[in-house]
């Protein structure tokens, strides 16, 4: 599949970056071509990715995954043959995968969704104030987040961390086994919540404070880093040698971003996948009381940008819902399903996508239907119904989000870029251009395999700053423009979803 067709990669001479790209519900590769600051990509290949669920606990299963990074390899190394110079790996943040002091992996990790961190962030918060760990870290509290990870393991006495060695990332981990390299690249070190973004080093006072090890931590490199060769014997198994390790952004939402063509002072953006990654770049670190009670937070980004987000439950909500309707015997498309949200006039009711109970739920339409009771609001009485009070709620999450994000930089937004799959839902882009009253220019859907192909470049000197990774991706991708269409309507939604997320959990209250 060509996403950029106006010229063939066969007729192309430029260098050939490999981009494998693992999020939390699959994984694919893109190859791009980059010639006269133009990017072509192509789609060589695409997987499933999925927990494993075992007496109670959920897994990742690398083992899997790391055979389908060796394919990927494979095909796209048969395709390309020489011209192929690099490839990087991105994942999702926050998990972790722990070593032995062989280098050996210690069971399969566990996933942020995993129930261990119910209960745990509280009990961190005994011990060490808020104001210390965001000062410190600038993070956003989540339940999910690598401190939480990790603290529950120590209050279990876990036996792997005991006789862990290293512990690595979930993409340092892929990059480890390619090269023998044992590193942590900064932008997905960042989403640990355990490191400092000022001085970009680990916050060893806090791990110890908690009774963590800090002799596992490696050391932390930048995006566009050169990790070295293939290994002999990786290049052995899929056939082929001369393949250089680039780390790119290796937290596909910091890849996605440095891929935003239009991000700038005036643009905020939403990264929209599994998650929403709502917020601004910065030059640096904003950390504050504000940005404490808002929960925002500053995670790493390409060429010493700082992301300032909020993470929003995004895509994961509408899945989880599609997924329950086929166990009931009602199979959707995306597509069908945005067509039918659209038919509805308005809807009944709103929920605060971010409530817990929509983390890790075990059917997603009831827990729906138990937040719209329990806020005294009336239930949509059909599938399309169901589907617009997801979407409206997620664009009146973003309004509150951008609202937020302009007070504490201190200057208004006056347009926003959405990328990533998400981008793909017209109806939500529109929405959110609706509700925050600003233009919406959608895409790259591809933002992360964009972001991560020319990261690498950057790291093998074809492309020399963020500036002019923007201006290839402008040069080569089409962008989608909604303009606000603003009644009363929207401003009396909004005050009404204000007040209900008001009287729900929510760490906007």
């Amino acid at each position: 599949m060509l996403l950029y067709n106006d010229k063939l990669l066969e007729d192309m001479g430029g260098p050939v970056f490999l981009a494998i790209d693992l999020g939390a519900s699959g994984g694919k590769a893109i190859v791009g071509i980059l010639e006269d600051e133009r990017l072509v990509v192509e789609e060589v290949d695409r997987f499933p990715n999925y927990m494993v669920k075992l007496h109670g606990s959920l897994y990742w299963d690398v083992l899997y995954l790391w055979q389908r990074i060796k394919d990927c390899l494979k095909i796209a190394s048969k395709k390309y043959r020489s011209e192929l110079v690099s490839v990087g790996i991105d994942t999702w943040g926050v998990d972790f995968a722990l070593l032995d002091s062989r280098g050996e992996l210690i069971g399969n990790p566990h996933t942020y969704r995993d129930p261990r961190t119910e209960g745990v962030m509280d009990e961190v918060l005994e011990r060490i104030p808020r104001r210390r760990i965001y000062e410190r870290t600038g993070i956003q509290f989540m339940r999910i987040n690598t401190l939480y990870q990790l603290y529950s393991m120590v209050r279990n006495s876990s036996p792997q961390l005991k006789i862990a060695s290293t512990l690595l990332m979930i993409p340092d981990l892929f990059n480890y086994w390619l090269t023998g390299v044992k590193v942590a690249e900064y932008t997905e070190a960042s989403t640990t919540q355990f490191l400092d973004p000022r001085r970009k080093e680990w916050c060893i006072d806090i791990l110890e404070d908690l009774g963590i090890p800090t002799y596992i931590l490696p050391s932390i490199v930048e995006p566009a880093t050169r990790l070295g060769p293939l290994l002999d014997s990786i290049s052995e198994d899929i056939g082929v040698d001369g393949i250089e390790v680039v780390a790119p952004a290796t937290h596909d939402t910091a890849s996605a971003i440095a891929a935003a063509p239009l991000v700038d002072r005036e643009t905020g953006y939403v990264s929209s996948g599994t998650w929403s990654l709502v917020g601004v770049e910065l030059n640096e670190p904003l950390i504050n009381d504000d940005a404490l009670n808002y929960n925002f937070t500053n995670e790493g980004g390409a060429f010493g940008t700082i992301t300032f987000l909020r993470n929003v439950q995004g895509m994961w909500i509408l899945e989880e819902v599609r997924r329950n309707l086929a166990e009931r015997g009602y199979t959707y498309g995306y597509e069908e399903l945005i067509d039918m949200a659209y038919r509805v006039e308005q809807p009944k009711a709103f929920i605060d996508p971010d409530d817990p109970r929509f983390l890790a739920p075990g059917n997603m339409i009831e827990e729906i239907n138990d937040f719209i009771d329990e806020t005294e609001q009336e239930k949509p009485s059909s599938i399309g119904e169901l589907v617009r009070v997801i979407l409206e709620s997620l664009a009146l999450k973003y309004r509150l989000v951008f609202d937020q994000a302009s007070h504490l930089i201190g200057r208004r937004l006056n347009r926003i870029n959405i990328f990533g799959g998400g981008s793909r839902n017209w109806l939500l882009d529109q929405l959110t251009a609706d509700y925050t009253g600003i233009p919406v220019y959608a895409g790259p859907e591809e933002a992360t395999s964009i972001g991560n192909i020319l990261i690498q470049a950057a790291g093998l000197g074809y492309v020399d700053s963020l500036k002019d990774l923007r201006r290839i991706v402008r040069n080569s991708f089409h962008i989608r423009e909604y303009t606000p269409n603003t009644s009363s309507r929207h401003e009396e939604s909004y005050q009404r979803f204000l007040e209900i997320i008001s009287n729900t959990y929510s760490d906007d209250t």
